[in-house]
């Protein structure tokens, strides 16, 4: 599967980094695979349980298509697939890190919860 970057026009880095890694799925994505290195497809459905099977499996499609996402799938009965970050995914560790950060410090001064 090519990637969503792939042959495109941006007008910034930062539009680049969007397209790849934007929107509310694959960031908790990320938070977690930086957290816990090595999730299932139904360890992912547990920790995000707003998110459907189908916007999901969408969602880490794309990132594997992207580099920064590995899948591995283990030869057995039932079928036992594994995700975690690539290096290249790694490197995303600082910017999850810093969203994270101003995130704690947003709930705090807006009254906001957060659940962990």
């Amino acid at each position: 599967m090519p990637s969503k970057a792939t042959n495109k026009t941006y007008s910034c880095p930062v539009e680049v980094t969007l397209d790849v890694v934007g929107g509310k799925w694959k960031s908790l994505i990320l938070y977690h695979l930086i957290n816990r290195k090595i999730l299932r497809f139904s360890e992912f459905r547990k920790l995000v349980p707003s998110v459907t099977a189908q916007m999901l499996a969408a969602q880490l499609r794309e990132l594997e298509a992207d580099r920064i996402v590995s899948r591995k799938v283990y030869a057995q009965v039932p079928p036992k697939v594994e995700y975690s970050l690539t290096s290249f995914g790694d490197s995303l560790a600082p910017i999850i890190f810093a969203m994270t950060a101003w995130g704690m410090d947003y709930a705090k001064t807006s009254g906001s919860r957060i659940t962990l």
